[in-house]
């Protein structure tokens, strides 16, 4: 599958501090003390050794004073004897399911109207990446993971932020995430505050982001999206090609 040569591995290591490897496994620390596990597949595991795996990854972890998370990232198509079980047995906790969805950025760089005095613009100064973090923080309900933001932008990869804004306060927002090597650009972090949604703003901006995707040559767009998001992108012609589960550690 096309999804696992290009997007898996190296191309979720991108903004990472460290990484390193244990047998089929890539381990990533990220800013604001966050580990990641990743790997392309597990062919050949068995129970006993996916048991060894997860307890490896953890040990690893845990042996950095520094990693207050960890997250391990599930597919539903992989070949992973009792994964699931193995993490919950390692006090990993599911998170929401959330479905892959790939399509062309040339269906969602279409012209979306906005309401009027509603600017959309790409970002990158501090000051505006705040703002957009704190609106993002409003919006989930989560403190905002502002050292994680700056370091990609200030990091070697090409990151991009756009945030919708109407009469100085930050409306929505979203990322795009350009894979190097590859003609994927995967869409996320998209976020629009509660009074603002079902006005095509946030599909305005998904398509400004189709547009810079394409703009680097990127054709192909890709988002682990909401049921409902999922609905939105069938409508543009996305195809649904795995489900992942983020399971959770926290010390």
């Amino acid at each position: 599958m096309a999804y696992d040569g290009s997007l898996r591995t190296g191309a979720e290591m991108l903004g990472a501090h460290t990484v390193s490897r244990i047998g089929p496994l890539w381990l990533a620390t990220f800013a604001e003390g966050r580990g990641f596990v990743t790997y392309r597949d597990l062919s050949g595991a068995d129970s006993a050794s996916t048991r060894s795996l997860v307890a490896s990854a953890l040990t690893h972890f845990e042996s950095d004073p520094e990693v207050v998370e960890v997250e391990w990232k599930t597919r539903s198509h992989d070949d992973a004897p009792d994964l699931e079980a193995a993490l919950t047995e390692h006090g990993f906790v599911p998170g929401v399911a959330e479905s892959v969805m790939v399509g062309t950025a040339e269906s969602l760089a279409v012209e979306v109207p906005v309401p009027e005095g509603v600017l959309l613009r790409r970002i990158n100064s501090e000051r505006d990446i705040r703002r957009m973090a704190q609106m993002q923080s409003e919006v989930f309900g989560e403190p905002p993971h502002l050292e994680q933001l700056l370091a990609e932008v200030d990091g070697d990869h090409e990151t991009e932020y756009w945030i919708a804004e109407t009469a100085g306060e930050v409306i929505s927002a979203g990322r795009l995430n350009p894979v190097p090597g590859t003609v994927f650009a995967g869409i996320w972090g998209g976020a629009t505050r509660p009074e603002w949604r079902g006005r095509g703003i946030y599909r305005a901006l998904t398509a400004a982001r189709a547009r810079s995707a394409l703009r680097e040559g990127k054709t192909l767009i890709y988002s682990d999206s909401t049921s409902d998001s999922r609905q939105i992108l069938e409508r543009y012609g996305f195809t649904h090609i795995t489900d992942t589960v983020p399971y959770e550690f926290r010390r």
